[in-house]
């Protein structure tokens, strides 16, 4: 019995002895840092023009698209079977082409994304990791994550801000 007492009387020393060396943990606002970026803000309005672009391409051809069943339904008692068979060939083949267009732009708009963001993603990552060193933090969490488990240590937004220079 007496060995089992002093056996517990160590394992709480230990245990103490870690709970007072308790890890430092900061939080980040990393949306609101990221949106006080100027280089997210360019990659943004750069991103937004590029979408635009291919939507207004794409809207063009199906309103041309369009425009032709409504010809070619207007018109469609008038021709022969093998006339509007040619056409109807002809709109599948616009459709087509249109569905190309949309998933090309798609596929060119993750690119140009993902192309934009990665040196704002390096940029930030390194500020945070320069931050957490020179503040001696164990971890800096995610304060709009919905993981989020603890939120009451210091927040690092301001300190990573103005390593990053913004506002």
């Amino acid at each position: 019995m007496k060995k089992l007492s002093v056996l517990f009387a160590a394992v709480m020393m230990v245990v103490s002895v870690g709970m007072a060396k308790a890890q430092k943990i900061a939080t980040l606002d990393v949306i609101g840092v990221l949106n006080a970026m100027p280089e997210k803000k360019k990659a943004d309005t750069d991103l937004k023009a590029f979408l635009d672009t291919k939507q207004a391409e794409i809207k063009k051809k199906a309103d041309a698209g369009q425009a032709k069943v409504k010809q070619y339904t207007e018109e469609a008692p008038k021709k022969t079977a093998d006339e509007n068979k040619a056409r109807e060939a002809e709109l599948a083949k616009m459709q087509e082409e249109i569905q190309q267009m949309n998933d090309k732009a798609q596929k060119d708009f993750v690119a140009k994304q993902d192309a934009a963001y990665e040196p704002i993603e390096k940029k930030l990552n390194d500020a945070v990791s320069k931050v957490a060193k020179a503040n001696g933090y164990d971890y800096i969490m995610d304060a709009n994550s919905a993981a989020f488990v603890f939120k009451g240590g210091p927040d690092a937004t301001a300190a990573v801000k103005k390593e990053l220079g913004v506002q």
